[in-house]
């Protein structure tokens, strides 16, 4: 009987009503209980209870039942002053809410509703866009739609067909995301759709292969109809797992709703992991913070990285008032436009309708063609490396968004100059002769040179760390660190733009905050000693794992966002010399790229010659922005000069900012060794394996 009475006790606490936010804080507070107290009793991290305390989220099952406990007995202890706090004090009543939008009975598995814009949304925070960036639509087991939103929000859907759908997002959904810039455009709401939805609004769970080869369902396919006959229209990419719904603008007002389809592989695992296989109030979380800290994503994690740099620096705004008092679009002098540009010829690749005069299977040299790529370099190690035990990997955080900090980058078009003199504040492309560098013989601080073993170092001018043997192109950064190393330089001809700008600070800003936001979330702070940020980097996945996709999507924001600058053709019955769509884009800017990674690889260079001329160690292999290093043990601390807890000026140094570096991986010197002999590869690159050491396949790098 006892067992009957404890399931009875059961039911009864996991339908009763909890108190208010502010008044579970109150009750907290008043037994003096702190946050952390709470969260271990009821095994739950901190941010957990904050959430519920807040309001931005509700409890679930278990720990509902045992809060709710918790909560009864401090409420018991400590009545609420009914002539002051009645309103706060008072349970919930059961009168329907009065918005339309709002579920008015939660089932006891999903997060319990409330008012739109009221008490979970922030103080000053646009009420147009109550509800969040963003909404993930399922269906429950009754058949209602229901909208989870970021923060908890749970919102009853009575739209049939997917275009009411869009219809209620517009008129009611309260969904979206002011504008990141003053002459730019709100973001239009987003609504990620789960298999249950799609099977609601007529669409298939799976795309077919053909259909997946298209990246589209059919023009045929009877939503597609439904949304035509509706008026409403897509964009050429037609309907696919990403897909835009839009009516043609009137004035200022837009009428746009973008859709997301997980099964549909709108989530590239690569970067997104199984976050499309979450629970909707967890995937609403995921993309919530996504798009609160970087943007609402566009589309994949390259294309809302390069979506993100035009809604910085929009194409246009609004100029000041004429005679009449009116105003009209005009260039935003901070952005690139809103027409392409076309690139020099050494810049363009292979392929670019400016090379179709070339013959047909003519290979451009580096007198050519401008080939600014991250390193993949390595050596075999010498005898001194070989009585070492380990082989020690650092990798640089955030390594490209830090070369496209303070970097000036062209605005317009290239113009033409033959034998230039070099100005290291001009940003374009050199022809230029750097085979005269000694890396044996440079400077690295003012008036101060230093010997080194160059055969030990990889060449800052070529990819492979191959010294070059001739005139090559090469973007300004590259150019101005041979300046830097005491080198003299005669350009033979050159490409600049003298309309330039920081156009990648901004840029760079949001994802350095949206990267160091997520890490301290996940219990890695910027203040740490080297030894505790080795130790908080060591398993801080487990913290959250779901906050830690974030982390990974963010560094592919800026990955993939600045390979976009250069995207190649992607199929389309492309033929070389002809144009290919990424070719009408503003963004479509071969040079930034160049200039980005010339300067990426350029600092990490650059750390490696300090640290070389100061500890006389150099490195066995770099792939990007990882670095080996042989040493006796198997930490970082056991090679980088550390002397009471400060680093060696201008060298590497521990940290979660972007530029500064973690561990990577160890792996002993005796793999090294087995991996290359087994491999009959003495030069092969350790970096690519450091993390695990697997090693599967070593054809064409990979």
């Amino acid at each position: 009987m006892s067992e009957l009475f404890d399931a009875v006790d059961a039911l009864l606490a996991s339908r009763a009503p909890l108190p208010p936010p502010a008044e579970r804080k109150r009750l907290r507070s008043a037994h003096g209980l702190t946050i952390d107290e709470v969260a271990s009793a009821l095994q739950v991290r901190r941010a957990t209870v904050s959430a519920w305390e807040s309001g931005r989220t509700e409890p679930r099952p278990p720990e509902r039942d045992a809060y709710a406990r918790l909560l009864d007995g401090l409420a018991k202890l400590y009545p609420a002053d009914t002539d002051t706090d009645t309103e706060t004090a008072a349970p919930p009543t059961e009168t329907p809410d009065p918005t339309p939008a709002t579920v008015s009975a939660p089932q006891a598995d999903t997060p319990a509703p409330r008012t739109p814009g009221t008490p979970g949304t922030p103080d000053g925070a646009d009420t147009r866009f109550a509800n969040g960036p963003l909404a993930v639509v399922d269906v429950d087991e009754t058949g209602r739609a229901l909208a989870y939103c970021p923060g908890g929000l749970l919102l009853e859907i009575p739209a049939k067909s997917l275009p009411s759908l869009v219809e209620w997002t517009l008129r009611e959904g309260r969904l979206g995301q002011p504008k990141l810039s003053g002459p730019g455009k709100d973001a239009d709401p987003l609504l990620v759709l789960t298999e249950a939805a799609l099977k609601r609004y007529g669409l298939p769970v799976a795309l077919t292969e053909e259909e997946r080869l298209a990246g589209r369902i059919p023009e045929s396919h009877k939503v597609v109809k439904q949304l035509t006959r509706a008026e409403w229209k897509l964009t050429k990419r037609g309907f696919g797992p990403w897909a835009r719904i839009y009516r043609p603008a009137t004035g200022s007002e837009r009428a746009c709703v973008q859709l997301c389809i997980p099964s549909w592989h709108a989530l590239d695992t690569r970067h997104w992991g199984s976050v499309g296989q979450l629970p909707p109030a967890e995937l609403a979380r995921v993309l919530g913070v996504y798009a609160s800290r970087v943007m609402t994503p566009r589309g994949s994690t390259a294309v809302t990285g390069l979506e993100l740099m035009t809604a910085l620096h929009p194409p246009t705004r609004a100029s000041e008032p004429d005679a009449d008092g009116k105003r009209h679009s005009e260039r935003n002098p901070a952005s690139l436009g809103k027409d392409p540009v076309d690139c020099a010829p050494c810049e363009a690749p292979d392929g670019h309708p400016l090379l179709r005069d070339l013959p047909r299977f003519h290979v451009r040299g580096p007198g050519e063609k401008l080939f600014e790529e991250a390193y993949d370099w390595a050596r075999p190690m010498t005898d001194a490396e070989c009585t070492l035990r380990h082989l020690v990997g650092i990798d640089v955080n955030m390594a490209f968004a830090a070369g496209a900090n303070g970097l000036l980058v062209g605005l317009g078009a290239p113009t033409r100059l033959r034998t230039p003199a070099f100005d290291p504040k001009l940003p374009g492309s050199w022809l230029v002769d750097l085979s005269h560098v000694d890396l044996s013989h440079v400077k690295v601080a003012k008036d101060k040179w230093v010997e080194l073993d160059g055969g030990l170092l990889p060449s800052p001018f070529t990819p492979k760390g191959d010294r070059p043997e001739g005139p090559a192109w090469y973007a300004t950064p590259t150019v101005a660190y041979a300046v830097e190393l005491g080198y003299d330089v005669a350009p033979l001809e050159a490409y600049v733009r003298y309309e330039n700008g920081r156009y990648l600070d901004g840029w760079y800003n949001r994802l350095r905050d949206a990267h160091l936001a997520t890490m301290a979330d996940l219990g890695v702070g910027a203040d740490l000693s080297p030894e505790e940020f080795l130790a908080a980097m060591d398993g801080y996945r487990g913290h959250d794992p779901e906050l830690a996709v974030v982390a990974s999507a963010i560094k592919a924001t800026v990955k993939g966002g600045l390979g976009k600058l250069r995207e190649r053709p992607r199929g389309e019955g492309w033929r070389p010399g002809e144009p290919w769509r990424a070719l009408s884009r503003p963004t479509w800017r071969p040079d930034i790229r160049a200039a980005v990674i010339s300067r990426t690889r350029i600092n990490l260079h650059r750390k490696i010659v300090k640290h070389a001329s100061f500890t006389g160690q150099y490195p066995i292999a770099v792939l990007s922005d990882c670095v080996v290093y042989a040493a006796d043990g198997e930490s970082p601390l056991d090679f980088l000069p550390y002397r009471q807890g400060k680093p060696l000026p201008g060298g590497f140094k521990l940290g979660i900012n972007p530029g500064l570096v973690k561990h990577e991986g160890t792996q002993t010197v005796l793999w090294g060794e087995e991996v290359r002999e087994r491999f009959d590869a003495p030069d092969l690159n350790l970096a690519r394996y450091i993390k695990d050491g697997t090693v599967t396949d070593v054809d064409n790098g990979e």
